[in-house]
């Protein structure tokens, strides 16, 4: 069986519909440090990796879509002239990106795709971002829509906002559209300024576990929630201190002085995504002075925060980031994602590999009694495509 996941879309396009016009990797992400805080217009450190999902499109003369989703097993056709939601979840990633195109005044014509992958779904890694990415960025190359990766960004984040129904920032479609080989991206989602932060570092990896648990934050609703919860905080800081806008603009004494305006649990969170901010600062130091230590330590910071304050986080990713703090060789771990499952993302010295493999395969046995799940990721460049005829 071919586990090449390009050519097994590539040959799964052609069992369906013939020969592909083009062939497109949308990778996946990781976020080193910096959750939560992109739809609160904070900092973010992801990077893209070397899990991707692959699309293989062929353009249409009419407003027919055929999708085949490839890992699933399953089918979907409609028109564009009838263009809605369905009540199967994964079309929606791709009709929500004819919709914000539509919307923008351009005109693709249908196309037969299909798509899968490496991404493990639900994990944390964005399989959802990467698919609005690699499919938006398709269309754009098939019918020349003129869109610039940016803008492609800001499409992706608006499929999830107002067709998904999921109420998220930008990080996720950024970080697959715009990734580098060997670096990360710290990313202010305020202005979406963006610079490249050298991680060829001999001698760390960047490893995730899975929890084996599957979360669906389209159908969760506790990531609206804690959005909510974010903007009632900012509604009361602006009571007192009116150049809130977001809490990107507000300090931790800020909020104390706003306490008792407001209620517990939105001051909780309020202080997690302020405290998250000041860390993915501090950690773009750490990194720049080469003091990886420090940086693993913001890590354990950051799931203590998201796992107390945030309250994302589950006995499962809780389990694997405290086994995994205790193993020698390991600067830090947390979990990463939404949460409410998916992976921790640890980072390890290369020669405790080994010993770190083994002793998660204990923990995964004793503390969740599953089979271990680990994923050693590289960092890639964004989404890229391959033309037929190139």
């Amino acid at each position: 069986m071919n586990t090449d996941p390009s050519q097994r879309i590539r040959h799964a396009f052609r069992e369906a519909f013939g020969e592909a016009a083009l062939l497109v990797r949308s990778p996946g992400r990781v976020n080193l440090i910096g959750e939560h805080t992109d739809f609160n217009l904070g900092f973010v450190l992801p990077a893209a990796v070397d899990k991707a999902i692959w699309l293989a499109l062929r353009p249409r003369e009419d407003d027919t879509c055929r999708f085949h989703a490839a890992d699933l097993g399953e089918v979907f056709e409609t028109r564009l002239s009838a263009l809605s939601r369905s009540a199967r979840q994964w079309p929606n990633y791709l009709l929500g990106v004819y919709a914000e195109m539509i919307g923008d005044g351009r005109a693709p014509r249908g196309v037969d795709c299909v798509f899968g992958g490496d991404v493990p779904v639900g994990s944390g890694m964005s399989s959802s971002a990467a698919l609005e990415c690699g499919f938006a960025f398709g269309l754009n190359e098939l019918f020349a829509l003129g869109y610039e990766r940016l803008a492609l960004a800001s499409l992706g984040q608006r499929v999830e906002n107002r067709f998904v129904g999921v109420a998220c920032g930008i990080m996720d479609q950024f970080a697959s559209l715009m990734g580098r080989e060997h670096r990360l991206i710290r990313l202010d989602c305020r202005d979406l300024s963006y610079a490249y932060i050298p991680f060829e570092t001999p001698g760390h990896l960047i490893v995730l576990c899975d929890t084996h648990v599957r979360r669906s934050l389209a159908t969760g609703g506790e990531y609206n929630a804690r959005r909510a919860q974010c903007e009632a905080g900012v509604a009361a800081l602006q009571q007192r201190f009116p150049q809130v806008q977001s809490l990107r603009d507000a300090t931790l004494a800020m909020l104390g002085a706003c306490r008792d305006a407001m209620a517990p649990v939105v001051h909780r969170r309020c202080s997690y995504v302020v405290s998250e901010n000041q860390r993915v600062i501090a950690a773009c130091e750490d990194l720049a002075a080469g003091d990886y230590a420090a940086f693993g330590r913001r890590m354990n910071e950051s799931h203590d925060g998201l796992r107390v304050g945030y309250e994302v986080s589950c006995p499962e990713l809780d389990r694997l980031a405290e086994a995994a703090q205790a193993i020698p060789g390991v600067l830090g771990s947390r979990m990463m994602g939404a949460g409410f499952g998916g992976c921790t993302i640890s980072l390890v010295r290369e020669q405790a590999l080994p010993s770190f493999e083994a002793a998660m395969a204990q923990a995964y046995r004793r503390e969740l009694h599953r089979e271990p799940l680990l994923h050693v990721c590289r960092l890639t460049g964004g989404t890229e495509g391959w033309r037929s005829d190139a």
